[in-house]
Order: C-alpha cells, then structure tokens, then sequence
C-alpha cells in the first residue's frame, strides 16, 4: 500500500481475533473505501490524496485480503466494518465500495443504516443477481485452477479475464493490478469461504436502502456489471446513476479525474 507522510496505518483487532489493517489520512466527515475481489486497499491510490483534502479518509484489507488475517471461522464482513468504524469514533461515515466492495457496502448501508451517511457504488457486483453463462464458466475455471493445487494459472486466468481488458491497455494499471493479484493468497478461490450469509439477497431488498445513493458504472464494463448498475439505479429509492465513458470495471483507476469529481461532489451534498 502507497502511504502519505500524513497517513497512519494501524492493525485493528475484531471481536473473534480476527485483524484488520487499516489506513487513515485527513479531517473531516469520514468516508471509508471497500475494495474489490483479489485486490486490496490500495487499489484506492488514485482517490487517496484527493478525498483526504476535504475527508477523513479511511480505507482498509477486508478479511483474508492484503494485509488483514485470513478467516478461521464464521464471520461478517459487515460486523467487521461496523467495528472497524466504532473503533475509529467514524459513524456515521460515507461508504464507497468497488465490484465486491460495493456488494460490501450495500449490504452494510441495508443492515447499518444509521452508520452510513451516503453510498456510493461502483461496478458493483449484488447478491441474489443472476449472473450470464459467461461469467459463471469463468469463475468455475480459476476456483477450479485454484482448488487443484494451481494458485498461478488461477491468478493468470483472472488478470486475462474480459473484466480486466480495459484496464490492462494502460501499462502502469496493468502493472499495479498484477501486483495485488500476486499478493492475493487466493485463499477464497480455494476454500469455503464461512462468512455469514444473509436471510435474504440483497437484490430484494433495494427499496429498503435509506442514504442517499451513487451508482457509477465504467461504459467498458461487462453486460451483467451494467445491467447491476441499472437495477441498482432503479430500485434504490434516493439513487443516481453516471456511466464512465471510456473506462471498464476499474473505473476509479482507469478514469480518476471523473470518478474523483462525481464522488467528491456527492460527498459534499451528502455531508
């Protein structure tokens, strides 16, 4: 992770032992950034100085992630966030959350709702959505690589995916993806992973999301991503949805100076 001279970074100790790492930067009203699947908090970098001009910024491993703990038993990631939060005196606090991230912090902003002052979801995969053919032949292939005893040619399948075309064009995103995937443990390719699953999907309870919502989605993105955003952007009762022309599902990497403005700007009619 790429820190500032004003950046603290700390390891929080959750309820059941596991452990967090966690970065903070900046005063204000706190906004705390959930990363996506395999990679780790510093896929934040190109909102990192930015945010922390105007906001607490926070940002964090989410279990079994970069520098967080693997999970040993069953846990919530929304419990995790919850405490991490508590701890930090940080509610209520803006969400962001990217692809599985932006799953994270839905489900948070729908369990936790008076700890969420505004959402903002980018690319973001949702519970309960049904997912193409394409997509599920995909994933059956790295688990299976993974699950077989081949962590590379599982991680090799995942920077090749479609998903991540857009993105690979620029040499140093390439590079910068390359590296969180190769210290991602691969563990919840090849394991069960026991976190605790909701009663319900959260695709069926959309109405019942209360902050105020941003949904951005990059116009190179996958059909099932933009077809989440336009679910998203229709069933969540205070939402707004902004395509991002020329960037695919990293969109807060691949167009920073966009996605930086729209959140930014809902960040401040928010606070």
């Amino acid at each position: 992770m790429i820190g500032s001279d004003r950046e603290k970074q700390r390891t929080w100790a959750c309820a059941d032992g596991g452990q967090l790492h966690y970065s903070t930067a900046g005063m204000g009203p706190p906004v705390v950034l959930i990363h996506g699947l395999s990679l780790d908090a510093s896929m934040w970098d190109p909102q990192w100085p930015a945010l922390q001009r105007e906001f607490r910024a926070i940002r964090y491993d989410v279990r079994g992630f970069g520098l967080s703990t693997l999970p040993e038993g069953p846990y919530s990631h929304s419990d995790d966030l919850l405490g991490l939060l508590n701890f930090l005196d940080a509610r209520p606090a803006h969400v962001i959350g990217l692809s599985m991230g932006g799953q994270m912090a839905l489900r948070f902003a729908l369990e936790q709702p008076l700890a969420v002052k505004s959402l903002t979801l980018i690319d973001a995969a949702l519970e309960g959505f049904c997912w193409s053919d394409e997509w599920v032949r995909s994933m059956r292939a790295i688990v299976g690589a993974a699950r077989n005893g081949d962590v590379r040619a599982a991680k090799q399948l995942w920077l090749t995916h479609e998903l991540f075309v857009p993105a690979q064009r620029d040499p140093r995103l390439a590079a910068a993806l390359a590296a969180m995937v190769e210290r991602y443990s691969a563990w919840h390719w090849r394991n069960l992973d026991p976190v605790r699953r909701p009663p319900s999907p959260a695709i069926k309870e959309l109405a019942g999301v209360s902050p105020p919502t941003l949904v951005l989605v990059g116009e190179l993105d996958l059909p099932d991503f933009k077809a989440i955003a336009g679910h998203l952007a229709r069933h969540i009762p205070h939402a707004i949805l902004h395509s991002i022309g020329g960037a695919g599902h990293m969109a807060n990497m691949e167009a920073p100076t966009v996605v930086n403005e729209l959140v930014i700007a809902h960040l401040r009619a928010c606070s």
